[in-house]
């Protein structure tokens, strides 16, 4: 099977279900913000520190295919599997957060991204988890989007700001702490 095509080669692209559709359509660009989200998951799963959580990194790797494949397809096509999202899958990030969180510093501050790549590829990959979410609240404005996959990316990039609390914690580095410039 070669993996290209040519069909896309004007600028369009099928959505799942068949319909052609701009490269440059919302839609287009929410999946494929998912998939770059995928993608720097990925990185941070790669990480020395986070050898105790690969399995459950992979894990959401696999919920956002499922993501990507929910908003690469028509709306209302119910021709094609689909997999779904549950409700568990969103309770999983909850609980996973709660654990790292009873041995985690309250905090007292906003803290800047950074002090060690690990850490910091955590917080790109939160960011990037932060467009992902804007871009599928404005696809649904437009058209319905399961609300189950809007719940979980903004867990998710909760999930993320507390590993990469965890990752610095564990890699004994100091979180750099926000101070704000003070007016004269």
């Amino acid at each position: 099977m070669k993996i290209y095509t040519k069909t896309g080669d004007k600028g369009t692209t099928s959505l799942v279900g068949g319909t052609r559709v701009s490269k440059a359509d919302l839609r287009i660009d929410t999946y494929g913000t998912v998939d770059e989200l995928n993608s720097y998951i990925g990185l941070v799963r790669d990480q020395p520190v986070n050898e105790v959580r690969r399995d459950f990194l992979k894990y959401i790797q696999d919920r956002l295919f499922t993501i990507g494949s929910i908003l690469a397809s028509e709306p209302d096509n119910k021709k094609h599997f689909i997999p779904d999202l549950h409700e568990e899958d969103i309770v999983a990030l909850e609980l996973a957060m709660d654990e790292m969180n009873t041995v985690l510093e309250p905090m007292r501050s906003f803290i800047l991204p950074g002090g060690h790549p690990s850490v910091s590829f955590g917080h790109v990959a939160r960011t990037v988890c932060r467009r992902a979410e804007r871009l599928v609240i404005a696809l649904n404005e437009s058209e319905p989007v399961e609300a189950e996959v809007i719940r979980y990316l903004n867990r998710l990039s909760d999930y993320l700001f507390v590993l990469s609390r965890k990752m610095a914690q564990e890699l004994g580095i100091e979180e750099i702490k926000w101070a704000g410039r003070k007016s004269s």
